[in-house]
């Protein structure tokens, strides 16, 4: 079973990890899109990663919103298997152009 991570190394984590927050023993993050199966094309490429990792998100789809919660479920609280999961995830999103200028 993953170890568990301590308060600091969640901390740690979390700043990298660009909107996502700590909610108990969760990490979690809200998506917007322009349209539904935006958001569900969004799932589907989730769905891929988690499958290969063999650790899946808890997702709540409310029309263009997504919501996800990750958590290493048989650990009872967040691991680095949740960590590396979100990260999988961010790199699915577009980067941000930076402004010229900035």
């Amino acid at each position: 079973m993953p170890k568990l991570l301590t308060e600091l190394e969640i901390k740690s984590r979390l700043v990298g990890l660009r909107g996502w927050k700590r909610e108990g023993d969760f990490i979690t993050r809200t998506f917007e899109f322009g349209s539904f199966m935006q958001g569900i094309r969004f799932i589907n490429r989730i769905a891929k990663i988690a499958e290969q990792k063999q650790h899946h998100p808890d997702i709540l789809v409310r029309y263009t919103t997504i919501n996800l919660s990750i958590q290493t479920h048989d650990a009872g609280g967040l691991t680095k298997k949740d960590f590396d999961l979100a990260s999988a995830i961010e790199r699915l999103l577009p980067r941000r152009k930076k402004k010229i200028g900035a």
